[in-house]
């Protein structure tokens, strides 16, 4: 009873969507989706686009809900939109055989945003099997895709930037020259993306080069860098980053924010503090969830998980 009053309620164009109906969206049990699935194109298009965007907006912030079904049913709609929207909302799933729709889409799709949006979420994948969670012989497909994609000068920069920043994941030197190779390249997006790749590569060696970039004139370059800045944990980079808390970019400030919380260290700390304090709704936001993910990371330790066992002088650092 409660399904067929959802289902009334999508079907009526003209009425504004109710929360009732976008959490009774979730978990839906098989026969329910076959009944969403039949009556899916009675509904208007820009009303599917709206109603995918919607819950691809909940599942950022509320972890119980689960709209996964509707997404990858929505991976076929007919409007590109939605089809983005789609591929967004499923952006926590990890389940091998969505890589294969992914790679399809990227492959496959007639729009740029799809395929951009496809190619970035193949990352978390990239990621998977450099973790060793996946076996690389089964992401290779999509790792030789990625690749092709960011040499192929025919293809749109927006969707070799995107297959950049999800293949730098892994750590070879195949991808060490694809990133050098994006940075020296004259287009700002390219290089933005080779600036943010650096970053996902946990690759020591870029540590220099993004920190130079921290204060390039173009923001967007500004804030990949500050982005790589925290993946890499360059505590090199902390009083540069410190100054680009006042920078003009709202995006610059919380993601230099941001990046003191992956960093971490007293200075680091010291900082957020202060800025929890400030009088700037956004900037004390930022800084209250920096400061979370330094206690979540570092533990109480003024050195990153992944140091353990490789110095033997770990100096405590309370966070009080």
């Amino acid at each position: 009873m409660f399904f067929s009053q959802t289902l009334e309620h999508l079907l009526d164009s003209e009425s504004p969507f109710k929360p009732s109906t976008l959490y009774g969206l979730s978990r839906l049990e098989a026969e329910e989706m076959e009944q969403l699935i039949a009556a899916w194109p009675t509904i208007p298009i820009t009303r599917r686009r709206k109603l995918i965007r919607e819950l691809a907006r909940i599942v950022e912030t509320n972890f119980e809900v689960d709209y996964d079904p509707i997404f990858r049913w929505g991976l076929q709609d007919s409007d590109p939109k939605a089809r983005t929207a789609s591929v967004e909302g499923l952006w926590e799933n990890e389940e091998p055989a969505l890589m294969t729709e992914f790679l399809q889409l990227v492959q496959l799709d007639s729009s740029t945003p799809v395929r951009a949006a496809a190619a970035l979420a193949l990352g978390r994948f990239m990621l998977l099997s450099e973790l060793e969670t996946l076996p690389f012989e089964f992401c290779q497909p999509a790792y030789e895709t990625l690749c092709a994609i960011v040499q192929d000068e025919t293809e749109t920069l927006e969707v070799r930037c995107r297959a950049l920043e999800a293949v730098a994941y892994i750590g070879n030197q195949r991808i060490s020259t694809l990133l050098q190779d994006a940075y020296d390249d004259p287009d700002d997006n390219m290089r933005a993306s080779a600036i943010f790749g650096m970053g996902r590569s946990a690759d020591d060696r870029w540590i220099d080069t993004v920190i130079q970039e921290l204060f390039d004139p173009n923001p967007h370059i500004r804030y990949k860098a500050t982005r790589a800045c925290g993946e890499l944990e360059a505590r090199a980079a902390t009083s540069s980053l410190a100054a680009l808390i006042g920078d003009p970019d709202r995006e610059v400030q919380e993601s230099a924010l941001w990046a003191l919380g992956k960093i971490g260290g007293d200075e680091a700390r010291r900082l957020l503090k202060t800025c929890r304090q400030e009088q700037d709704e956004g900037i004390r936001s930022a800084a209250e969830a920096a400061l979370v993910e330094l206690e979540l990371t570092y533990d109480q330790l003024d050195f990153p998980f992944h140091t353990l066992g490789q110095a033997d002088d770990v100096k405590l650092d309370p966070l009080s």
